[in-house]
């Protein structure tokens, strides 16, 4: 008998630089809590209640210590994916993330501080959708790529 994988609520930014759409760089940061470097999006947890928008400003603020951004567009559809059995222990009783991607663009007066109250990056960098996958290389690259391609599809990346 198979039992049904549960999925955390999550939302992750494509947040582009505040030149867009004239330049498309893409907002990377290196997690501060992953042995090797593991470059990803801005993400985290829907709260009971929270509306998906509600949570990507509410993580971006808690993230990259903005929310300072606008919406540009919203993935259709929920992605998921499961943790690795050594990330699936502590994030029990959840067997992955079901996750609502947002494109959004830091407005100009928006400032960047990684030192936020728990801080998650150590780092954090801008690169071309052709470089991208050279410093996302983890579980979530293909979610990725298929995010980044339905964004580059509908024309909002170059």
């Amino acid at each position: 008998m198979s039992t049904q994988k549960v999925y955390r609520p999550n939302v992750a930014a494509v947040v582009m630089s505040h030149k867009y759409p004239l330049t498309c760089e893409i907002f990377i940061a290196n997690r501060n809590d992953m042995r090797n470097s593991v470059w990803q999006f801005p993400q985290g947890g829907i709260d009971e209640g929270e509306s998906p928008e509600d949570a990507l400003f509410r993580e971006l603020k808690e993230e990259i210590g903005t929310d300072d951004v606008e919406i540009i567009a919203e993935h259709p559809e929920w992605l998921s994916y499961d943790f690795p059995n050594k990330v699936s222990k502590k994030m029990y009783p959840f067997d992955g993330q079901k996750q609502k991607y947002f494109l959004v663009k830091l407005k100009a007066e928006a400032t960047i501080n990684l030192q936020t109250k728990d801080p998650e990056f150590m780092e954090y960098k801008y690169v071309t959708y052709e470089n991208v996958f050279d410093y996302i290389s983890h579980m979530k690259k293909p979610i990725y790529k298929r995010v980044l391609d339905y964004f580059k599809k509908d024309g909002y990346i170059s």
